[in-house]
């Protein structure tokens, strides 16, 4: 298998248990010496003093493909260091702190996905690699001289998370009170795991004087085997929010396997990811920096752009894939605009104040020295969102593309629906429309109150269909109009629109 077939966005991804697997130690170890001849040209400098870092979440092939991938870094005469159990955003970080500052890193994770996959992530100093960089990797791998790989440099255990915990701490001391010691003393936080990488979190809490209790899985098993690492899985949330109402805790926080993603439950047991999530962040952040562009991607709701307006910010919509928010959010800084947070629905945040890394413990940081301020005067962390308008229904959808070609058959269906609203004055066409096409309606009178997104999938032949709608009946409506527009058009399997019509 070639190695440019494992790419998944900006990472590269395999099964790596079994006989099917593609992500085998040899392919690592072929990543590993690209990487590190990669990141030597970019720095301008012999593979001899190029030091690359390398980590691993909890799945049990993450230790054989770290040990290949350092060995194919050794074979270039560059340095590998094995930060051993570790999160993603830990990876770049340490590029970062004194004291360690490797020129790359490279995680093994496949971040939420079951447990026989695994995968690479590549950062340097400049952050993840994006989309094109990856291919520029993938090329140099393909055609990387096996035979030429002789040299032996060094392969050292460094363990960088104590360091990464320690700058978590100092976070929370000096947004609570520098002047104490446990400065979250009086506060319940329930931690899930979801057995992955993430553990070690509820130990720094307790440290800084977190009642912890009620938290689980804590443990790292590479099977996963009480629920997925998923923020957004819905067993997963159930069994975080069932734990908070059982030790009447003041809040739930839960990671997935890298700990690049998170959400919590606040109280009440009500779950604060997606639209929720990114209203909370973004309340906190516009407390300080009235009139600023938050940036999410495009299947975010009517009401969430309603809240942040409310809010005193402003609502940017673009495309799907925490690297495309991300980059946007870079971009729009540079020309002058004040952007303090990148945030995907799936729990992907990354803010200015942390150099664009999306890092769930970061932002669930963030939130917990926001839960105790508000503890402290009687207050709590929910009370952030209530005026956040959320909708009666909705639905998610996915339309199969069946010609080979399917880039270009879902940009000739996103093109066919725009032409179609242009003759429907019930149709209105999204002004702030970034990615396919996002159409929104007035229902039952009133004005903007449901809405439907089109749009190819980032890495499949499928087109995401997200409806949503602030009134009984309305996603049957919206669905109903938009399965009329489509039912001529060729290459779209609309069966599953069909059978949401037909229930």
């Amino acid at each position: 298998m070639k190695l440019t077939a494992m790419k998944s966005g900006s990472d590269v991804r395999g099964i790596a248990i079994g006989e099917d697997a593609t992500l085998t130690t040899e392919a690592a170890y072929t990543l590993g010496a690209a990487f590190a001849r990669y990141v030597a040209q970019r720095e301008n400098l012999p593979t001899e003093r190029i030091t690359i870092a390398l980590g691993r979440d909890s799945r049990i092939s993450g230790p054989a493909l770290l040990a290949a991938t350092a060995k194919g870094i050794a074979s270039t005469g560059a340095n590998a260091h094995d930060y051993g159990m570790c999160t993603t955003p830990a990876m770049y970080m340490a590029i970062l702190t004194e004291g360690f500052t490797p020129e790359g890193s490279i995680m093994i994770t496949a971040s939420h996905h079951p447990w026989r996959l695994n995968g690479l992530k590549f950062f340097t100093r400049n952050g993840g690699l994006g989309f094109h960089e990856l291919d520029d990797l993938l090329a140099l791998a393909e055609n990387l001289p096996m035979d030429a790989l002789t040299q032996e440099g060094k392969i050292d255990e460094k363990p960088f998370l104590p360091r990464y915990v320690e700058h978590l701490s100092e976070l929370i001391i000096e947004g609570v009170n520098p002047d104490v010691a446990k400065p979250l003393l009086g506060l319940h936080v329930v931690v899930d795991a979801g057995n992955g990488a993430g553990g070690f979190y509820a130990k720094m809490l307790e440290d800084l004087g977190a009642w912890v209790e009620g938290s689980q899985f804590l443990e790292p098993d590479g099977h996963f085997p009480n629920h997925s690492p998923n923020p957004e899985n819905e067993e997963a949330m159930a069994s975080i929010a069932a734990a908070v109402l059982r030790m009447n805790a003041d809040v739930g926080v839960i990671f997935d396997a890298d700990c690049d993603r998170a959400a919590i439950v606040d109280r009440t047991g009500k779950e604060i990811n997606r639209n929720r999530l990114i209203a909370m962040i973004s309340a906190i952040l516009l407390e300080n920096a009235p009139g600023a562009t938050i940036v999410t991607d495009s299947v975010t709701s009517s009401g969430l752009a309603e809240f942040i307006q409310e809010w005193g910010g402003v609502h940017y919509r673009y495309k799907r894939g925490y690297r495309n928010v991300i980059d946007e959010a870079v971009r729009l800084n540079a020309a002058g605009i004040d952007c303090p947070l990148a945030i995907e629905t799936s729990g992907h945040a990354a803010l200015r104040d942390n150099h664009f890394l999306d890092d769930g413990m970061y932002l669930v940081t963030l939130l917990l020295i926001k839960a105790m301020q508000l503890k402290q005067q009687d207050q709590e962390l929910g009370m952030l969102i209530e005026g956040l308008k959320e909708p009666v229904e909705s639905d998610e959808i996915r339309l199969p593309i069946l010609t080979e070609n399917f880039t270009q058959t879902g940009k000739a269906v996103i093109e066919h629906v725009l032409d179609y609203a242009t003759y429907r004055p019930e149709w209105h066409v999204a002004p702030d429309n970034r990615e396919g096409v996002r159409i929104s309606f007035d229902l039952n009178g009133e004005l903007n109150n449901g809405w439907f997104l089109l749009r190819l999938s980032v890495h499949d032949p499928v087109m995401p269909l997200n409806v949503e709608s602030d009134v009984a009946g309305g996603v049957r409506h919206i669905l109903a109009e938009l399965e009329a527009a489509l039912a001529q058009t060729e290459g779209v399997d609309l069966t599953a629109l069909r059978a949401a019509l037909a229930k």
